[in-house]
């Protein structure tokens, strides 16, 4: 797989072509035998353990990525045509650790880099929602799979200010964030 290009150097119309030409398995479409468990971690900072060491090769990180699915129990596996195995993940699969911000107000688009180079456009299809937690609100985005039932991404602390700086510049009330045309009031979910 090559290196994730650098979302600073892109377009928002470059992101959206290189989204749409992302080919990731069906993996939805796969039902195989469960099979045990993968000895695997996702930590809640996004580092990826097998068998308690950290996996030092990225490449490696990406690939896994690309087979993980969440299953309706709420539990999460990596899955190939034949065999399917559990993995534990501390918060969510993926973090949010870079954004990309492009026009003003209802025409905004805003596009995240993940911690494994994937790109996503936060939108109808890709939803941000803020979350109520002791430590304050954190913020999710969609990644894939069914809204509300699939993957999301952890947006890091650094890029969570970004969107809040976004937010709170606007005129909106309550204080939100638009993006593809959806909006995403920055109130967390009750």
């Amino acid at each position: 797989m090559p290196p994730p290009p650098d979302l600073a150097s892109l377009s928002l119309a470059e992101v959206a072509r290189l989204v749409a030409e992302q080919k990731l398995p069906p993996v939805e479409r796969w039902n195989p035998t469960h099979c045990g468990n993968s000895d695997m971690r996702i930590a809640r900072d996004g580092t990826w353990f097998h068998q308690g060491s950290p996996i030092g090769r990225i490449e490696m990180v990406r690939l896994f990525a690309t087979i993980l699915r969440r299953e309706a129990d709420g539990g999460y596996v990596l899955v190939t045509p034949v065999e399917k195995l559990d993995i534990a993940v501390e918060d969510a699969p993926f973090v949010a650790v870079e954004m990309k911000a492009e026009g003003e107000g209802r025409d905004t688009k805003l596009a995240f880099r993940l911690n494994t180079g994937e790109l996503v456009t936060a939108g109808a299809e890709h939803p941000l929602r803020f979350q109520q937690t002791d430590d304050g609100p954190r913020p999710y985005l969609h990644v894939r799979g069914t809204i509300g039932a699939g993957l999301e991404a952890l947006v890091a602390r650094p890029v969570y200010y970004e969107l809040a700086q976004i937010a709170l510049a606007g005129n909106d009330t309550p204080a939100g964030l638009w993006s593809g045309g959806s909006f995403f009031a920055l109130e967390p979910d009750a």
